[in-house]
Order: structure tokens, then C-alpha cells, then sequence
């Protein structure tokens, strides 16, 4: 049943959105990791900041968001903590999500990979039923524990056979390793079917993105903005269609651009980019997918254009042909409902 337009304060905050990039333990609020912490009885207190976390840097940044994930322990604890995120997810308007999911550091954390996979499918299935949101899970090889360890993970993605894992990445410190390192895991992710994403152009610079794309043929690229200093790299993946997961708000975090004018997003998208926006790991970034969208519309996009970064994510989604139809026409059915214009076909 079609309601009456929100508010012109509420348009923004909702606004139909998807998301594509964002970290599960990452994702984890610090008053559901205290919680968490005090039951297991870990003190998190030295990178606790208010409602985020504290670091200095990628490096420290890394070694808060390893602590955190160690309060998650059981299939019980990630059930709780997919529900919880997507339940923040669906309160602003997000029709789909994807969450990198990390089999090492559940191991880490002392669960077998099978049970995380199980518990957060859990609290994706609750918050499904709750809400209407529709979420997958993207299997990912931290980079940085090695190339060994990368395909590892990519057995895992492939031989699983959950319905809700769909695709395989590549995450973890972009400084470590050669993309060709890991050209074996994406072989056995591409032969298993599963979409494929990787991590580049974050802390290294345009040349890794180019190194990514020839060893690793990714569908899509975490972050990617760093392409931005090549014309002949974002005319290329303009050209093979390659969707960019650009995650604003962590890149100003992390100091990657001195402020949201110097950041590319709106330039890669004028030039014609399938962009999307994304949180990345919220908590840590002190952001939001939400205000993502918001950053989006700081730079200029119009309603409609935000609208159809929407649409780019749920056309570039990890998901079967029926799952994308619904989801297209469940944005087409909000964006009327809002009065935004509609998203181009």
C-alpha cells in the first residue's frame, strides 16, 4: 500500500539502498562487542571511542577490528550479530546487503567455518522474515595471511554449498602480497560459479587496480577509487563494466583524500563507472550506510542518481536472475512510494 511522502528530513535517510561492501565483524556495534567482550572476558576498553573504535592507522585499524571479532564465538553470537546489523541496515530503507564473511577469523575465534557460515545465515533468515531484507554472504581470503591461506578460503566458498554464500573476495592489507599470488584462489572460485570481488586501489595506487584486474579478472573491485589517477584505467573499466564497491567515508577515515571534495566518486561516476556506496566497516569509520548516501548527495547526486546507484548495486549483486528481478521491482515500487524519480532501467 502506498503511504504518503516522508518528510523532506526523512527523504534522504529513506531512500531506497543497497550495499555490496561491508566487513561482518566490522560491522559490529561497540555496545553489542561490550556485551560480547564481557561474556567471553575480553577488555576492549583501550579501543573503545563513544559509539565507535579507536586506531591510528590501516595497521592498528586491522589489529582493533581482529580484537572485536574474537567476542564472536558461537554460531548463537553471529546469528546476533547478522541480525543486528541488518536490522540497522533495514531501518534505513536497504532493500539488499552483502557482508564479507572471513572463515579465519572464525577459526580464530575458535568456530568451525561450516558453523559461522550457519549462525549468520541464521540472522539473515530472522532478519529476512523481520523485515524483507535480502542479504548474501561474500567469502573472502585475508590477503595478508598469504597466498596459501587465500585458497583455502576459496576451497571453502566453493565446497560449502550454502545457498546464501555466493560469492569469493579478496580483502585484508592491500600492501601485502601480488595480486598474482592469488590468481589460483579466483580460479577455483570462478569454477565453482561464485561471484568474484577483490580489494585494490584502497592504500596502493592505480597500478594495483590494473594488476588486479589482469591476474584476478574480478566482476566487481572493493574500492577501486585510486583507478581515478589513471584516465586510461577508468576509461578501461568503463568499458568492461567492472562496478566499483566505494566505500566514501572510510577512505576520508583513512586519510586517503583530505576531504569529500578531493574524493573521486563523482568524478568516476561523470565518467561513466558503475559506482556504488558502502560503509565498509561502519563502527570503525564512524559512518553508516545511510550516511554514505548522504556523502553521495554532499558531492552533487541528484535524488534519481542516488537512486540509480541503487540499482547499479542490486544489478551488480551476487544473486540469481528471480532474487535481482524482485529486488529491482521492490526499488522501482519505493522510489514511487517516496516520490523520487524512478530509477533508470
Amino acid at each position: 500500500m502506498r503511504g504518503s511522502a516522508p518528510a523532506d528530513g526523512d527523504r534522504l535517510r529513506w531512500l531506497p539502498k543497497a550495499e555490496l561492501h561491508c566487513h561482518i565483524e566490522g560491522a559490529a556495534m561497540p555496545a553489542l562487542a561490550i556485551r560480547q567482550a564481557e561474556r567471553y572476558g575480553i577488555d576492549l576498553s583501550d579501543i573503545l571511542e563513544a559509539e565507535n573504535y579507536r586506531w591510528h592507522d590501516f595497521t592498528s585499524f586491522l589489529a582493533g577490528y581482529d580484537r572485536v571479532s574474537t567476542a564472536f564465538r558461537t554460531e548463537e553470537d553471529f546469528a546476533l550479530l547478522a541480525g543486528d546489523h541488518l536490522a540497522r541496515l533495514s531501518a534505513c530503507g536497504t532493500l539488499y546487503a552483502e557482508i564479507f564473511v572471513s572463515p579465519d577469523h572464525a577459526r580464530a575465534a575458535g568456530l568451525d567455518a561450516k558453523a559461522y557460515v550457519a549462525g549468520l545465515a541464521e540472522g539473515m533468515r530472522q532478519a529476512e522474515a523481520q523485515s524483507g531484507i535480502v542479504s548474501r554472504m561474500i567469502v573472502v581470503g585475508v590477503r595478508h595471511l598469504g597466498a596459501e591461506v587465500v585458497e583455502t578460503a576459496a576451497e571453502f566458498a566453493a565446497r560449502c554449498a550454502h545457498p546464501l554464500v555466493t560469492g569469493f573476495g579478496l580483502a585484508g592489507d592491500e600492501r601485502q602480497g601480488r595480486p598474482r599470488d592469488f590468481a589460483r584462489a579466483f580460479d577455483i572460485a570462478r569454477d565453482a560459479g561464485l561471484g568474484l570481488t577483490a580489494h585494490a586501489g584502497e592504500l596502493c595506487a592505480h597500478e594495483a587496480v590494473a594488476e588486479t584486474l589482469d591476474a584476478l579478472r574480478p566482476e566487481r573491485l572493493g574500492h577501486g577509487v585510486r583507478a581515478a589517477e589513471s584516465p586510461d584505467l577508468v576509461s578501461r573499466i568503463v568499458e568492461a563494466g567492472i562496478v566499483l564497491e566505494v566505500c566514501p567515508g572510510s577512505n576520508l577515515a583513512l586519510g586517503l583524500y583530505p576531504d569529500l571534495a578531493a574524493h573521486p566518486l563523482r568524478a568516476l561516476h561523470q565518467a561513466g563507472a558503475k559506482v556504488t556506496v558502502n560503509a565498509d566497516d561502519p563502527p570503525f569509520f564512524a559512518t553508516s550506510l545511510a550516511n554514505e548516501y548522504r556523502l553521495a548527495a554532499e558531492q552533487g547526486f541528484s535524488e534519481a542518481e542516488l537512486v540509480g546507484l541503487t540499482r547499479t548495486a542490486i544489478e551488480a549483486a551476487f544473486v540469481d536472475a528471480a532474487t535481482r528481478r524482485q529486488l529491482l521491482d521492490r526499488l522501482q515500487l519505493a522510489a514511487l512510494r517516496l516520490g523520487a524519480p524512478a530509477a533508470p532501467a
